[in-house]
């Protein structure tokens, strides 16, 4: 099966009942018991819920994976999957990492003895140096968010293995359309589905892949002590926005590869950070392991207010947190999705009070063009 016919066809499709196509939405919490503990599947919808299964089952499918889980959002999951760790354990991040995940492992996890080293993964003689005693995974963020950094997932997944430790994958920017983790060897995939998977600004959701019966197993247990899962409701958007990931992920591609080369030759921008430019150090690496280059392009106008005056301009590019939507959106990391990384830290990894990011859409090119033009003049 192609991935476009798999995105549609995976998974639990339809309904038997009924002979519906599209998966019902279970609005329950509760189901009958026929006895004590003699049920038709599921007891209690934090637990297991009819929609939201038919989600885990096809993302797990569209990873490559042994099972998938639903949590309420891209934080929800990410921070479960940590909880699989134990006080004093060790992991190792990405340097360039989403503002959340680094506020949630240095601000909330490490109060529970969990410790932290971020470097930039796309040196595995960093991920090396960063080895402990106690280390026991690998957190990798590739692309990542905002600079766009390139980190070869087969490579550090082989050499986790070797050391008996973890490899976890956020693979928000690429999706399982362009890029799948577990392929190349990782243990543990991470989305923040709110992005390209929803991908219509109207749902917030995170998604998890696991790739052994044992993990599976352990992050049910984590899930269904914290409870922090998906609603029926937004899982039956999920699935109906993975639907059309493939033509959508597409369009943001082809998109954002001809706006990154119109970035890249303006003489108001001063750096351009998307991995599809030939010029970008990640770029052969993206070819081998991705399928497409994705959506995302941050790009420096030298300032913050000169990030302001192209922000007052623009129409088309709608301000806003969060990414991966239909429409393009733009933000300034250091104002917006990374105001919780500390300044001092923001200007080591390089991002500037002059970054801008833009989640291209998948609007008429020639048009977010033109916009751009116009207030970048």
């Amino acid at each position: 099966m192609r991935a476009k016919t798999k995105l549609i066809h995976a998974g639990i499709v339809g309904d038997e009942a009924t002979g519906a196509v599209s998966t019902p939405i279970y609005q329950v919490s509760t189901y009958k018991q026929e006895a004590v503990g003699k049920f038709k599947g599921y007891e209690y919808s934090r637990t297991g819920n009819p929609t939201r299964h038919a989600l885990e089952v096809l993302i797990s499918e569209l990873e490559g994976g042994v099972a998938g889980f639903a949590f309420a959002s891209g934080m929800a999951a990410t921070s479960s999957v940590m909880m699989l760790l134990s006080k004093g354990d060790h992991v190792i991040l990405t340097d360039d990492v989403y503002g959340g995940t680094f506020r949630v492992i240095s601000k909330v996890l490490n109060r529970f003895g969990i410790e932290a080293t971020f470097v930039d993964t796309g040196d595995i003689a960093n991920v090396e140096t960063a080895i402990n005693e106690n280390t026991k995974a690998i957190f990798l963020e590739t692309p990542t968010n905002p600079l766009l950094k390139v980190t070869n997932i087969e490579a550090i997944a082989k050499f986790a293995k070797e050391k008996g430790l973890l490899t976890i994958v956020d693979n928000t920017f690429m999706t399982p359309y362009f890029q799948q983790p577990i392929t190349l060897g990782a243990d543990i995939v991470v989305h923040s589905a709110t992005k390209y998977l929803g991908g219509h600004s109207d749902v917030v959701a995170g998604l998890v892949v696991v790739n052994s019966d044992q993990l599976a197993t352990d992050l049910h247990f984590v899930q269904n002590s914290v409870g922090a899962v998906l609603g029926p409701q937004d899982s039956w958007l999920l699935m109906r926005g993975i639907k059309t990931l493939g033509i959508r992920m597409e369009e943001h591609n082809s998109n954002a590869q001809r706006i990154a080369e119109f970035l890249n030759s303006h003489k108001a921008v001063s750096n351009v950070f998307y991995p599809g430019l030939a010029t970008h150090p990640g770029h052969e690496l993206m070819k081998k392991q991705t399928t497409g280059f994705g959506g995302m392009i941050s790009f420096d106008v030298g300032s913050a207010e000169k990030a302001d005056e192209l922000l007052a301009k623009l129409q088309y590019f709608t301000l806003a947190e969060s990414l991966g939507a239909v429409e393009s959106l733009i933000s300034v990391p250091a104002r917006m999705t990374h105001a919780s990384i500390p300044s001092e830290r923001r200007a080591e990894l390089g991002i500037t009070d002059g970054l801008v990011r833009i989640s291209v859409g998948i609007e008429d090119v020639e048009d977010l063009l033109e916009d751009l033009t116009q207030a970048l003049a």
